[in-house]
């Protein structure tokens, strides 16, 4: 390395060190005070959590319900609408990483803690703070900072559980050549799903199965969230389902989403489903065979598959308008 390259690489690390330094200045301080969650913790909340997650635990109903403990953040959430609550030392720190080219942000991952049960009727409040700051990373999406909040969440004024929440504010990496054929992401398949893959390659929507309780489960899993158990075989789904829940993806444009289904039209909107399949699981897929804009809960679908390039092969469903 040359002396000017020296000098150069220096100037670098003083500069990252610095920058690094003004973000560590607002670790401690509030990200949200005195928030106040905009209804008291309610049944119908609780039902509608319960149903989209296929929980049946009857704790979660009757006169002495308590809230699935995972809802702790669901009470917090201001909804389209927002809060008022958020404080400007969290904007000004966003501020700062936009400022430094670190515009795109990303949820990566979360930690809760329950120190007691939460009951309909109980008002919920909560504090925040900027916890960490991390250096500066590099990952696959870019390079950037993972900062960290803590949210104290209280029932009736008393302490009810913690929520850790991190975010990746990164700059995007420059996007690589795509390699020919390969115009969808991948599928992460691993030894817990290499399975259902295998299926797939044979037109087979396999559907785990608890041999010990004989419960029924989608996504693949190691053991059954039922009874525990590590042994299961499969069942092979008749393909037959209903739109439980969709949402229609507006932006950003994909065309890699839409070309199968008019590859003239280019990127557009397309119609992403919670399929309810005949055996009672659930999965998310593409509605194909009708306009994303005529998708409705409901609607009867069938299984195809779709090749999508030289390959991947993706199950997916179809809807008929009729």
């Amino acid at each position: 390395m040359t002396a000017t390259a020296d000098q150069a690489a220096g100037t670098d690390a003083e500069e990252a060190a610095r920058f690094l330094a003004l973000l560590k200045a607002f670790e401690g301080q509030s990200a949200a005070t005195a928030g106040r969650g905009k209804d008291p913790v309610n049944l119908p909340m609780i039902r509608h959590w319960c149903e989209a997650m296929g929980d049946a635990d009857p704790a979660y109903t009757g006169p002495d319900a308590i809230a699935p403990p995972t809802m702790l953040q669901a009470w917090t959430m201001g909804g389209l609408s927002g809060h008022g609550d958020r404080s400007c030392a969290y904007d000004e720190l966003l501020g700062l990483l936009d400022d430094a080219g670190c515009t795109s942000v990303v949820a990566t991952d979360c930690e809760q803690e329950y120190l007691r049960p939460l009951r309909p009727g109980d008002t919920i409040t909560y504090d925040a703070v900027i916890e960490s700051v991390s250096p500066r990373k590099t990952t696959k999406l870019g390079t950037g900072h993972f900062v960290t909040t803590r949210m104290d969440v209280r029932a009736d004024g008393e302490l009810a559980g913690t929520h850790r929440f991190r975010i990746l504010k990164y700059a995007p990496a420059a996007p690589r050549g795509k390699k020919p054929g390969a115009r969808r992401p991948r599928p992460v398949v691993n030894r817990d799903n290499q399975g259902f893959w295998d299926g797939v390659a044979d037109h087979k929507l396999l559907i785990q199965r608890c041999t010990a309780c004989a419960t029924l489960r989608f996504p693949w899993l190691p053991g059954c969230n039922a009874c525990a158990s590590l042994d299961w075989d499969t069942v092979e789904a008749s393909g037959a389902g209903t739109v439980f829940s969709y949402v229609v993806m507006h932006h950003p444009p994909f065309p890699d989403f839409t070309a199968h289904e008019n590859a003239a039209a280019g990127a557009g909107p397309y119609a992403v489903a919670l399929v309810e399949l005949a055996e009672g699981v659930r999965m998310v897929s593409n509605i194909t065979g009708v306009p994303y804009d005529k998708v409705r809960i409901g609607l009867p679908v069938q299984l195809e598959f779709l090749r999508v390039d030289e390959d991947l092969e993706l199950p997916v469903f179809r809807g008929s308008e009729g």
